[in-house]
Formats: structure tokens, C-alpha cells, sequence
């Protein structure tokens, strides 16, 4: 069905110029194309609204986007200086060290593309409503019910990253955007969401496919929820635990959705048909042409490793795994192998491959020195992806934004915090597949996801030796679970934040920071063309 989601690029093109809300102002943001388009069947629908989709996978993936910035700021991933670069102003030190500033394109990004997709939903929305789009009755319901899904699915990136954001909703309002209370975006993502989902397709998988069902929607309120006491000030583990189960009811009764038997075959470049994955960006090289579009395979590997995969691009890798976070692993454990790249390497006819400077054999090794410093080979790097063979600079993976693991481990958390039973069931049931071979390992019980974390915190460089821990971390054992689990997938920063780390603790070349580093400032860009906006506190 990828052919179905990148015909949606054609319309995108004819119905708008696409303009993104770094600026939340624009000259031309009222105008509309005076053209009709009418679409009459379901996948003339499908082709329309995929359109509205493309800035999820570009604020994701693209260069310093959303994965990035949950990512490296955190406690499982780091881009050291290597010898080919990798400092770039410092900008990677900066996120490490939790020091970025207002002027970041780090932060301009995720905030430029994010509204990229607001834009084009209200762009879409208006034309609905003035005809130009000319649908009616019940398809047109649907169609406007999944658009302000969507639109509230953007938000839920900016109310995470930015906390208190402009919400934009009329398309021809050309006054600069009145910033809202970061309770009052959770307010209005959770209303749309709810006001909405009944009216959105129960079909996973065919034209929607890439799309937000109801059980994609079901799992975006859970995540709203599952962050409410951090975004809204109240805890709602009920809720979060509602929405799950409407997943895993749907689940368990039509056998829809369902943990894959070996989770790497979420990450295979083939992922399509998965049926743990619940909402997906679909990504192809052939219809994808952005030069970043999904580059993980030339941002992790050393240049060496291009004989391994015959990739057709040299890549140019910087980014690896903290030693720390590597340490946190059992042995026995099959993501550790199976989503990290290390050890002696080999060429793609089995001769051991070597080092371009010294002819010695390549391994990449667990060591990193700092921040500052790094070998070739340092680091053990992101392997979770398929890396196919012959594969350009672009992956072909589907990249799996929502996943039924993460509704199950999502479940478990509220259930563990709201003192209910049966989380450590839950965390089981999804570590089962790691542990084939230690079926004993794979268990764990409510009261052990209640103790710290095994993560040993504290600064571990070259420049310092410090020790931390992390038996004092309410619930630890639950945040390792998480860590082990959804590491590369673009949300490590949020889940830290909501088990009280993010600033308090110390790890590779990270000190701990202040509390307000748990938003990112708004981008100074933003701040100087709408005299509207006031800066996050701290910045």
C-alpha cells in the first residue's frame, strides 16, 4: 500500500504551497487554490488525506528532528567528535550537556515542521468546509474527524517539546497565533481525539494503512494520559489504562494487532504487514527523495562498514550507544544483539574487515572516551533497523510510530502507579521474545518494576568519575524496561522526564542540569516575528 501513500505527495503539491509555521505568520497563509478536486472513492480519499501525513515522517527523520531531540539529550545515545567531524558548532555537546540555546536548529526543527503538518491539515480542513475539496455526508465526517486527529497527533509533539505553543486552527486567520498554557494544548489535543475517534476507520491495515484508525487514535490519547501529570498537572492512570485496553480488546478479539514473535521483524526493511505495528510512517526509497529521509544506517556507521552492507552512499557515522546504557543490559538479553552493531565486522563476502587507517581488524567496542574524543571504532551503534543490502542513503523500513508493545508496557506503567496489579504480567508477556532461551529471565513481577533502576548513573569520561546509581528512582526497574525495549525509537527524553530523570542525574559527559530543561525553548526565529509568544522559563 506504499503506492497509495506517496500518490498523496501529487496532492499535496496541487492543493497547496506548503508553508511551514516557523513564523506562524505568513503573507500568502489565507490563500486557497480556487480549483474543485472530488474525490469518489476510497482511494481517492486515502490519496487526499495522505498528504496531511508527509510532515509526521519529515519532522520525525528529517536532519535535527524529533528523533534527535529525544534522543540525543538523553541517557542512551551520544555523537562524540570523531576524526571526520561530528562537532558541527558543538551542537551535539550541546544537546548532551543540555545547554542548547534559543538559536539551535535543533530546536527550530521539530517546531518548523511540526506546524509544516498543522498547516496542512487546517489548509485541507478549510477547503473542505469551502467546497473546494467536494466531499459530503459521511465521508466527509470521516474525513474531517481523521484530519483533526492528525492535527492533535502534531500537537502532541509540540506540547511535549514546547510545552506552551500557539494553537492554530483556522487556516485563513491571518493574526498572529495567540500562545496557549501547555494544560490548555493537553486540553485541546484530549478533546479532539475524543470528539473524533468514534467516527475514524477500525481497518488497520489496506488504505489505512499509514493512517490514524480509531486504535491509533486509542493509542495517542493513551500517551496523552500516560504524560498528563507532567503536561497537565494531574495524573489520569485510569484513563491511560482505558484507552489501552480498547486496543487490546480489539486486539485480543480479532487477532488485528499482536506482538511479533521476534521483535526485530518490526525493524525489517519489508515491515508493511506487521501486526504489532499500529500506526506507521511508510517510507520507500523510490517515492522518497529528502537526502535525510531515514539516513540512521550513514548516521551510525563508520565508513569501514559500507563493505559490509554495499551500501551505494559512504557512510559518515557519528552517533552510538553510551556505555552506561549498554551496561544496564542482561547478557542474556536478545535486543542487545539484535538492535546494536559491535564486535568484529566483515565484508558482505565473509573476509574480515579492517580498518582504513591501519589495515587492523574493525570492531566497533563498547568504549567511548568523551565527548570530546572518540576512535573510528568507539561505540557500539544503532543496528534496530533492518540495514538491507545495496540500500541508498535512504532506509526503506517503515518507520513504526506507535507499536501494540508499547500499549501493553504503557498499560503496565499506569497499573504499577496507580498501586493496581498486573503490570508485571504485562512486562513479561513483551520480554518473553528476548529471553527464548532464559524463558526464567523473561519474568518479572510487579514488586520488582517497583525498585530503581540498574542503570549506574554519574559522569563517566575521560574527564570524570562519578558514581550516581539508580536505586533512587521511583519505579526504575519500569523506566530500564522502557529503555530496553523502545531504544532508537525517538522517545527516550519523554520518558525520562515522567520518572523525574532528565535533569537530576549525570551519565557519559552529562552533568545534571535545572529543571526547566525539560522543554526546549521556542526557537528564537519564532519569538522575533510573533510578538504574541513568550519565551519558556529559563531560557
Amino acid at each position: 500500500m506504499k503506492t497509495i501513500i506517496y500518490r498523496g505527495l501529487i496532492l499535496l503539491i496541487l492543493f497547496s504551497t506548503v508553508q511551514a509555521c516557523t513564523e506562524l505568520k505568513d503573507d500568502s497563509y489565507g490563500n486557497v487554490v480556487s480549483s474543485q478536486y472530488n474525490p469518489k472513492t476510497e482511494a481517492d480519499v486515502s490519496y487526499l488525506v495522505n498528504a496531511a501525513y508527509v510532515p509526521w515522517r519529515e519532522t520525525m527523520l528529517l536532519w535535527n528532528g524529533v528523533v534527535r531531540g529525544q534522543e540525543l539529550c538523553a541517557d542512551q545515545d551520544v555523537i562524540p567528535a570523531r576524526g571526520n567531524g561530528w562537532v558541527d558548532g558543538g551542537i551535539y555537546k550541546r544537546w548532551h550537556q543540555h545547554a542548547w540555546t534559543t538559536d539551535d536548529d535543533s530546536v527550530l526543527q521539530p517546531w518548523s515542521r511540526t506546524y509544516t503538518g498543522i498547516n496542512t491539515c487546517n489548509r485541507l480542513l478549510s477547503q473542505i468546509e469551502d467546497g473546494i475539496i467536494n466531499v459530503s455526508g459521511e465521508t466527509k465526517d470521516k474525513l474531517v474527524a481523521e484530519l483533526k486527529v492528525l492535527r492533535a497527533s502534531y500537537y502532541y509533539i509540540l506540547v511535549d517539546f514546547y510545552g506552551n505553543v500557539p494553537v492554530v486552527t483556522d487556516f485563513k486567520d491571518t493574526s498572529l497565533p495567540v500562545q496557549s498554557s501547555r494544560k490548555e494544548v493537553f486540553d485541546f489535543i484530549v478533546k479532539e481525539i475524543s470528539d473524533n475517534i468514534e467516527l475514524l476507520s477500525e481497518t488497520p491495515r489496506g488504505y489505512y494503512y499509514g493512517r490514524l484508525t480509531k486504535w491509533g487514535a486509542y493509542t495517542l490519547l493513551a500517551k496523552m494520559y500516560l504524560n498528563a501529570v507532567v503536561w497537565s498537572g494531574s495524573a489520569q492512570w485510569q484513563n491511560c489504562i482505558n484507552a489501552c485496553n480498547k486496543v487490546i480488546e480489539f486486539a485480543e478479539r480479532t487477532g488485528e494487532y499482536a506482538l511479533e514473535a521476534n521483535q526485530k521483524d518490526v525493524f525489517v526493511t519489508k515491515n508493511e504487514n506487521s501486526k504489532e505495528i499500529i500506526f506507521a510512517l511508510p517510507i520507500d526509497e523510490i517515492y522518497v527523495k529528502d537526502w535525510n529521509a531515514f539516513d540512521f544506517h550513514l548516521y551510525t556507521l563508520a565508513s569501514e562498514s559500507q563493505a559490509t552492507y554495499n551500501f551505494t552512499n559512504t557512510p559518515w557515522g557519528g552517533v552510538c550507544a553510551i556505555p552506561q546504557f549498554i551496561e544496564s543490559y542482561d547478557p542474556d538479553d536478545a535486543r542487545l544483539k539484535e538492535n546494536f552493531i559491535y564486535g568484529q565486522q566483515y565484508k558482505s563476502s565473509g573476509e574480515i574487515l579492517t580498518r582504513s587507517d591501519n589495515d587492523k581488524p574493525f570492531a566497533y567496542v563498547k568504549n567511548v572516551p568523551s565527548i570530546d574524543q572518540s576512535d573510528v571504532v568507539d561505540g557500539y551503534r544503532w543496528g534496530k533497523f533492518e540495514y538491507a543490502l545495496g540500500i541508498t542513503n535512504r532506509l526503506s523500513n517503515d518507520w513504526p510510530l506507535f507499536r501494540y508493545a508499547d500499549v501493553l508496557l504503557m498499560k503496565a506503567e499506569a497499573l504499577l502507579r496507580s498501586n493496581q496489579s498486573g503490570a508485571g504480567a504485562l512486562v513479561t508477556k513483551v520480554r518473553e521474545r528476548a529471553f527464548k532461551n532464559n524463558p526464567d529471565k523473561a519474568v518479572v513481577t510487579d514488586d520488582e518494576l517497583k525498585l530503581g533502576s540498574v542503570y549506574d548513573y554519574g559522569r563517566r569520561d575521560t574527564y570524570q568519575t562519578t558514581h550516581e546509581g539508580g536505586s533512587d528512582i521511583v519505579y526504575g526497574r519500569m523506566l530500564d524496561e522502557l529503555g530496553w525495549e523502545f531504544t532508537q525509537e525517538g522517545r527516550r527524553r519523554q520518558d525520562m522526564i515522567r520518572f523525574g530523570v532528565f535533569t537530576k542525574k549525570s551519565w557519559f559527559s552529562h552533568e545534571v542540569s535545572v529543571e526547566t530543561r525539560n522543554l526546549y525553548p521556542i526557537p528564537n526565529t519564532a519569538i522575533l516575528t510573533n510578538s504574541n509568544l513568550k519565551q519558556n522559563t529559563g531560557y
